[in-house]
């Protein structure tokens, strides 16, 4: 069987004018054609090869040997070659060019500009690339648990809301607003945490750490701040949280922490208006 936008392994049956037939079996019954100007010179008859399985203009199934950026279900950065009535073609590493529908995309382009798609497959079994992630995300089901860490691809940042993340390249993921400490931007890879799987399967994560293992690193940012000023830093208890996130990339609870744990060790002393570090 051949699967549309995968490759897969395939041997040569049989080399014609037209190109190279190739099964999905030793001396397989289904063939699919190589086509003749993409062979190379020295295939040969039981070949093993690696192809790409995609519609050509007639709608017919054909292979490259050419290994496109990415497969369906996969999302990368890709750059639009042109436009037309209906759409936008971008570069996805083959002689046949990628479709963007107007109504997958988000926003208007020009030839040139880079967006992020998925690669996706219609009903009728043909290529298209969309914008809408969200839309053709899975939820998690049963794969992931509370506190599993997990690798993802930031795709949409909302500030009101929070950031978006596709987890493994197919997974619903969501980071809160209030957990968006780093500066984060689409298009970034991160590790973050499970922290709960949604009813509806999809899991909210944060990139911070446990409070028992998270403190350390909240520490580490305090006296750096304290080094870089001198030694001494003009926040306290009393700061409004959106200027000690501004200068450490901190919530206000985890400074507090972070504070505690210094006074504990006496390595800062308070100040009527601020912190000094001791040591």
């Amino acid at each position: 069987m051949f699967y549309t936008g995968k490759v897969q392994k395939l041997y040569v049956n049989r080399i014609s004018d037209y190109g190279a037939y190739l099964s999905d079996q030793h001396n397989g019954e289904d063939e699919i054609l190589l086509p003749e100007k993409e062979m190379p010179k020295d295939l040969a008859i039981d070949q093993e090869v690696e192809g790409f399985v995609y519609r050509n203009a007639d709608k017919n199934q054909v292979v490259s040997l050419k290994r496109p950026t990415i497969v369906v279900g996969e999302i990368a950065e890709l750059v639009i070659l042109k436009k037309s009535k209906n759409g936008y073609f971008l570069d996805f590493g083959l002689e046949k060019d990628l479709f963007l529908p107007y109504n997958e995309a988000k926003g208007q382009f020009e030839e040139g500009d880079k967006v992020r798609v998925m690669l996706c497959l219609d009903p009728k079994d043909q290529l298209y690339a969309s914008m809408k992630l969200y839309n053709h995300l899975e939820t998690a089901g049963d794969a992931f648990k509370v506190n599993m860490h997990v690798k993802g691809l930031v795709y949409e940042i909302k500030p009101e809301m929070g950031a978006f993340v596709a987890v493994d390249g197919r997974y619903h993921g969501f980071i809160p607003k209030h957990e968006l400490y780093k500066e984060i931007k689409p298009g970034a890879q991160i590790e973050a945490r499970v922290t709960k799987i949604r009813e509806d399967g999809r899991l909210n994560l944060s990139i911070r750490e446990k409070a028992a293992l998270q403190i350390h690193s909240d520490v580490d940012v305090i006296v750096e701040a304290l080094k870089k000023e001198g030694g001494e830093l003009f926040l306290n208890d009393e700061s409004e949280p959106e200027l000690i996130k501004r200068k450490l990339n901190l919530s206000k609870r985890a400074f507090k922490r972070g504070v505690g744990r210094l006074l504990k060790e006496g390595r800062i002393e308070m100040l009527e208006s601020g912190i000094r570090l001791i040591r």
